[in-house]
């Protein structure tokens, strides 16, 4: 009996061995310990929006920043991590009315984050809402133990200008934003 193709049995041998050969496992794109390089991902769990996010506001990408957020909504689900991160993103774009309403929702969400408290003041006091800027900071500054020295700042700064709306204020207001096991990036705002 003759195969169809030239050289009869031993093509067909061959062509089983290559289908066979497909088949097998070639390790993928895995992650040797000592490369320089980033991972992979075929194989294994993508880095979620929310770290993508922080490390994007980092780096002064906020429109970027913005759709990693969103991916991490996509994702997550709108936690208080994702909500607050999406207000601090719209802070630094200088869309601070978005900004409040997202921090707002995130303090309703979890009445204790600090992040979306020193946030909220940040944008108020960007607004000009100098008085609940300070009541925004003072309650992040409890809820924070005054361990935070940026807060402690932010709210001085809007004492001063209560006492003294025409008051310019050396330097930038800070907000943060949660990068997980109570570490926080300090950025200025806009």
């Amino acid at each position: 009996m003759r195969s169809g193709f030239p050289g009869g049995k031993a093509a067909t041998a061959f062509m089983a061995v290559l289908a066979l050969a497909a088949c097998q496992p070639t390790g993928g794109l895995g992650r040797d310990p000592g490369s320089p390089y980033a991972p992979g991902t075929a194989r294994g769990a993508a880095v979620d929006g929310l770290t993508v996010g922080h490390r994007l506001m980092e780096a002064g990408e906020y429109e970027l920043a913005l759709e990693a957020y969103y991916r991490a909504a996509a994702e997550q689900g709108a936690t208080v991590d994702v909500i607050a991160a999406l207000g601090s993103a719209n802070l630094q774009l200088g869309r601070l009315g978005q900004a409040e309403r997202l921090l707002r929702q995130a303090i309703t969400i979890d009445g204790k984050f600090v992040p979306a408290w020193n946030n909220l003041g940040v944008v108020l006091m960007e607004t000009g809402k100098y008085a609940e800027a300070a009541r925004v900071f003072q309650t992040a500054y409890a809820l924070d133990s005054g361990q935070t020295d940026s807060i402690r700042e932010n709210l001085r700064r809007a004492l001063a200008k209560i006492e003294n709306p025409s008051y310019d204020l050396p330097g930038e207001a800070y907000s943060l934003v949660n990068r997980g096991n109570g570490q926080y990036l300090l950025l200025t705002s806009p």
